[in-house]
């Protein structure tokens, strides 16, 4: 009794843990990592590395698997030792060379990577399919790959400087090794606890399935947060001036327009960077910016004057090299852009302005990415 009542608190616990848990869209990174890992050197790279991997259970899962029916010090390091440089290799290389998928959608295959697993540890392939499974050993390296890419992405949302960035990505990646071996510690102490019980083998079994049924949920979570982000998309670039709070109208082609201002803006590689206007209620400007070749994400968003709580509005958003139009604003505060380059070499923009707005400083440029609200699971990369 007192094995079946520990089981079912076990399991009881991992499944409360996956459906209540702010994290169900695993190992996103908050608003003050981001800006530690901005300001902050290797060690803090190697810090935010550890903490990342720790509240990450999608790959912490998958280590789960690979480790639940090993006992010797020599299986357990050769196949750990696989994932490690299967997730390595592509952290490195695809954070290096700027190479970015969507987030969304790589988490919902790393999620399914941590079915596979359970379902190789129950046989399943003999068992239900049938067939002789694939050589283990080649999976975990090629899954460590994928999870490479999922550590990249989320690495990537943030405005990498080029100054030493593959010491700090190295630096990042040891991080995550540490706290993957702190975790692998406390799983292993759980293990050998359990195996040595009665109870171990209904144990292994109830805990496998809790493994695919928790890559199932993260796999509809991250779909569910795809599809999501693709209709928002889709809505805002359907939108009227009637739909958003504040008027915003294109200018049409060829319409001929008094700049007041004209500025100059240096994205640097990787980087980041805002620029805003102050606008009473009910003012009215008109703007055009252009890049000189690569389109760069933006959002061109306002911030209410004597706000605290971090709120914005948010009036439009995508991936272009150019964008003109009018807004009317209906509240007093800041309006203005955040341009995110994802490229590997400066991008200069050309920002021009006439209407009723104060300029806040010309050359206050803000480096921070706009807050968030927390509700959101939106990476300005992935669009």
């Amino acid at each position: 009794m007192p094995v079946k009542r520990n089981l079912f608190i076990l399991m009881a616990g991992l499944v409360l843990y996956a459906l209540l848990s702010n994290l169900a869209f695993a190992h996103g990174m908050s608003e003050e990592e981001k800006q530690a890992i901005i300001d902050g050197g290797n060690l803090q790279y190697m810090w935010l590395g550890a903490t990342h991997m720790l509240s990450g259970y999608d790959h912490l899962a998958f280590v789960f698997g690979i480790i639940f029916f090993l006992s010797t010090f020599r299986d357990i390091a050769k196949y750990v030792t696989a994932f490690t440089l299967g997730h390595s290799v592509t952290l490195i290389y695809a954070t290096f060379n700027a190479i970015q998928l969507n987030y969304f959608l790589i988490d919902a295959v790393i999620a399914l990577s941590v079915c596979y697993i359970a379902f190789a540890n129950i046989d399943g392939f003999r068992k239900y399919l049938g067939i002789t499974p694939p050589n283990m050993m080649l999976m975990i390296v090629g899954l460590g790959l994928i999870h490479g890419f999922g550590l990249s992405t989320r690495l990537q949302e943030l405005p990498l400087s080029e100054d030493g960035l593959l010491l700090n990505i190295i630096s990042f990646n040891v991080g995550i090794e540490l706290g993957q071996i702190s975790a692998l510690f406390l799983m292993l102490l759980l293990i050998a606890a359990w195996r040595k019980t009665h109870g171990f083998k209904a144990f292994s079994l109830i805990a496998n399935y809790a493994l695919i049924a928790m890559g199932v949920y993260l796999f509809f979570m991250q779909m569910h947060g795809y599809e999501h982000a693709t209709n928002e998309e889709l809505a805002a670039a359907k939108a009227t001036p009637a739909q958003t709070a504040a008027l915003v109208d294109g200018l049409q082609n060829g319409e001929s327009t008094e700049w007041k201002d004209s500025i100059e803006i240096s994205i640097p590689a990787r980087g980041d960077k805002e620029y805003k206007l102050f606008l009473t209620k009910g003012a009215r400007f008109e703007y055009s910016w252009q890049t000189d070749g690569e389109p760069l994400f933006f959002d061109f968003h306002g911030e209410p004057a004597g706000d605290t709580t971090g709120y914005f509005e948010s009036f439009g958003k995508g991936t272009e090299s150019r964008s003109s139009g009018s807004l009317t604003s209906s509240f007093e505060g800041t309006h203005g852009w955040y341009w995110k380059n994802n490229t590997l070499s400066p991008v200069n923009i050309t920002l021009k302005v006439s209407g009723d707005y104060r300029l806040i400083d010309k050359d206050k440029i803000i480096e921070k990415p706009p807050a968030k609200p927390k509700t959101t699971h939106e990476s300005i990369g992935s669009l």
